[in-house]
């Protein structure tokens, strides 16, 4: 029941998240658009900063608020700044802080939410609930790219904003009747601040700065590539907006099982997180690398979506594997706000990067950027200790 409330309240914060990069391409439209590819490049970058900052702020304070009230709240205020930002003038100054305040709104929610899981349920279990919202994540994008590709952009928001509402009256009153029935308790885990090094010591033990890296190289491709994904179809593939949105909702969809794919190899691996994040960014570098030789439209859509799969399944075992496992530290939605603050920031800063790297480099050479970047994830998940150890 718990799994089930988060993964239907996570679906509807992807959604959001996802509209405005399902909506770009008519957002930026030369006959109908209301504004430019440069002004979506720097949207999205400060709400990525925003949201990263809010999961830093937002995932310490969840260790000390109910998840009732952070994520219901969280919900109705990301619902509100949403929908004010159809009806502020695009382009505008106004128009980019009611965005930035929706994702910083929105980041009230993944902490608390992934710490209410793993304190209440058995750990297996626990990496099957943060499994289900995992994929409601990924699902999120084909969802907004179905609404994209029979509404106008603005209608595509309200329906967002409608849903971040509902999904916040729900979990309040869901939440209220599980803690009644004693389904959600909370404070049962206390942090480890009597232990050596304090909190930061607890976690660099349990591996926080090899997870860290993985959390900045994943998260610029699951939301800087993705987001530029609607935009790469229409302007390298050479579709046209609505095919391009038809296109990326098909492709989103593929990628929204990248979960399922991930723990199926993980168990399959004798439940071996560090193999398979290891040779998921090693197929996801090939990917990439076949994408910059295939130029075949279709072909090179699906090697670009597999590489966005295969680092997607490493990101799987950050956040459904590895960040439940922080439980007995009593500092889950700490440590989950803190690497999401990272993923995202690296998101924000790519972000620009990319919508100004294009118009100078060209979108194949951003493919190789890309290669270099998941590459730089095979690197960090190495086994250095056993590697140094023999070569010693």
């Amino acid at each position: 029941m718990i799994g089930a409330l988060c993964s239907l309240s996570y679906l509807a914060v992807y959604i959001a998240r996802n509209v405005l990069s399902a909506v770009t391409p008519q957002m930026i439209d030369p006959v109908t658009g209301v504004t430019s590819e440069a002004f979506i490049g720097s949207l999205s970058s400060v709400y990525f900063a925003m949201y990263a900052i809010g999961q830093l702020i937002n995932g310490a304070i969840g260790d000390k608020i109910k998840a009732q009230y952070m994520i219901s709240f969280g919900l109705l205020l990301a619902g509100a700044a949403n929908l004010a930002f159809v009806f502020v003038p695009p382009s505008s100054l106004l128009a980019t802080a009611c965005y930035g305040m929706a994702g910083f709104f929105l980041s009230m929610i993944y902490g608390p939410m992934t710490k209410v899981v793993a304190e209440n349920t058995d750990p297996v279990h626990a990496t099957r609930c943060s499994l289900g919202y995992t994929f409601a994540s990924f699902f999120g994008s084909p969802l907004a790219g179905a609404l994209a590709a029979v509404l106008a952009w603005q209608s595509v928001f309200y329906v967002s904003s409608a849903a971040l509402g509902f999904m916040a009256v729900v979990c309040f009153i869901t939440f209220l009747i599980f803690e009644k029935k004693g389904i959600v308790r909370y404070g049962q885990y206390q942090a480890e601040k009597k232990a050596k090094g304090g909190s930061i010591g607890v976690l660099i033990r349990h591996r926080i700065v090899k997870f860290s890296l993985i959390s900045i190289i994943t998260g610029v491709v699951r939301t800087s590539v993705v987001f530029w994904l609607p935009t790469y179809i229409n302007q390298h593939l050479g579709f046209s907006p609505e095919e391009a949105a038809g296109l990326f909702t098909a492709a989103t969809l593929v990628i929204s099982f990248t979960a399922f794919v991930s723990v199926f190899v993980y168990e399959r691996l004798g439940r071996n997180m560090d193999l398979t994040i290891l040779i998921m960014f090693l197929c996801s570098t090939g990917f990439f690398v076949a994408v910059y030789f295939v130029t075949q439209p279709i072909v090179n859509l699906v090697l670009i979506v597999l590489a966005i799969m295969a680092s997607n399944a490493a990101a799987t075992m950050l956040w459904s594997r590895y960040c439940p496992s922080l439980r007995d530290t009593g500092m889950v939605s700490g440590a989950t706000g803190f690497l999401d603050f990272l993923s995202y920031m690296a998101a924000a800063a790519s972000s620009a990067i990319f919508a100004n790297a294009v118009s100078v480099v060209g979108w194949s050479n951003l493919i190789l950027a890309w290669a270099a970047l998941v590459l730089g994830g095979v690197l960090v998940a190495l086994p250095w200790n056993k590697i140094l150890r023999r070569a010693s």
